[in-house]
């Protein structure tokens, strides 16, 4: 069965896969130095890395507020979703029926990402402390690993929530 991208609407929709469509991945590729790969993928292969992308989005990063329905397939939209850009001091909230712009870029920007590697492969040395051939020895440092959700696409998506595999975390402390 081939795939249907059904872009998220802002209404919750119980069937999307995507923040974005290849449209907006066109859009986006206009004035991206490194568009090579996007614009030489077929339209089956754009949206195919769209709706990963969402999936890895949606996976790996938990976002501030809460879902808008129970029954949306995606985060977003959310409600109550801190948006430091917005409008007065402290800035506000997310409007409850859009999907932010730059969660829409995020996914183009993943989606390029994938068409050039698969992201969710085990990195090459994974588990290995030291590797000999011959008389040479090459050691591996398994925290240096690059993350699923790339530098660029977790920047645009860290004002509105956080990745959740990263390292350290926060404590709330209470004083009694």
């Amino acid at each position: 069965m081939a795939l249907v991208l059904v872009k998220e609407d802002g209404f919750g929709r119980s069937d999307a896969n995507a923040y974005a469509n290849a449209a907006d991945g066109d859009a986006y590729h206009d004035g991206h130095l490194y568009a090579d790969p996007w614009q030489a993928a077929t339209l089956t292969r754009k949206e195919m890395a769209l709706v990963m992308a969402t999936r890895l989005i949606d996976a790996q990063f938990q976002f501030g507020g809460g879902r808008t329905k129970e029954t949306q397939a995606l985060q977003w939209p959310r409600e109550e979703c801190h948006d430091p850009d917005a409008d007065g001091w402290g800035g506000g909230t997310v409007a409850s029926n859009v999907v932010p712009k730059s969660v829409i870029e995020a996914t183009c920007e993943m989606a390029r990402e994938l068409l050039v590697t698969d992201r969710t492969a085990s990195p090459a040395g994974e588990g290995l402390k030291y590797e000999n051939v011959g008389t040479t020895q090459t050691g591996y440092d398994k925290s240096d690993t690059r993350p699923i959700i790339s530098h660029v696409a977790q920047a645009m998506l860290s004002k509105y929530g956080f990745p959740l595999n990263r390292k350290g975390g926060v404590v709330r402390l209470v004083r009694s």
